[in-house]
């Protein structure tokens, strides 16, 4: 998806993208440029996770034992 810079310097955020990020008239945004050179768009007031896989976080319960894991490695019953 493309938009053009006016001579002002201005570009419009396009309508699919503004309802993705919830941005309305006077919400505040950032632009990150990132090492690669992308330009990253944030909504300021939006909460993200630290990574994708913050979500799952806690979600795995606790699991085998060493113990239980070797006897099932072994063929124990």
């Amino acid at each position: 998806m493309s938009t053009t810079v006016t001579s002002k310097g201005q570009v419009t955020i396009p309508k699919s993208m503004r309802n993705r990020l919830g941005i309305e008239p006077g919400s505040a945004v950032t632009f990150d440029l990132e090492l690669d050179g992308r330009v990253v768009l944030r909504k300021v007031d939006a909460t993200y996770p630290a990574s994708r896989f913050e979500s799952l976080r806690g979600c795995a319960g606790p699991g085998l034992s060493t113990d239980e894991i070797m006897a099932m490695t072994r063929g124990d019953s």
